[in-house]
C-alpha cells in the first residue's frame, strides 16, 4: 500500500486549479489569472536565424492557489511564445 499512496500524493502534486488550467499556453498575450504571483524576471537570447538575435524577458510566477511555478516570455517576434508551466 505505501506505493499507491505514493502514487496518489505525486497525482495531487501534478493538479492545476481551474484558473490555471484556463491558461492558454504558447500564445503571446495570453492572460494569466489572479492569483499569479511574480517571483523573478530575467533577459535571455533569442536567435533570428542569419539576421543575428535580440533580447526577450521571461517571468516567473507562481501560482498561489495550486504551487504551479509558470514562466512567461515576452517574445514580440514569436507569436507561440507565452505561457509554460515549469514545474509544481
Amino acid at each position: 500500500m505505501p506505493n499507491e499512496s505514493n502514487r496518489r500524493d505525486e497525482l495531487k502534486k501534478m493538479m492545476l486549479c481551474a484558473s490555471c488550467a484556463g491558461i492558454q499556453r504558447n500564445w503571446r498575450r495570453a492572460p494569466g489569472h489572479a492569483e499569479l504571483v511574480q517571483m523573478s524576471s530575467r533577459k535571455a537570447e533569442r536567435s533570428d536565424g542569419d539576421s543575428g538575435g535580440h533580447t526577450v524577458t521571461i517571468t516567473s510566477y507562481r501560482c498561489d492557489a495550486c504551487g504551479t511555478r509558470w514562466e512567461y516570455e515576452n517574445d514580440k517576434t514569436n507569436q507561440q511564445a507565452g505561457w509554460s508551466i515549469v514545474g509544481q
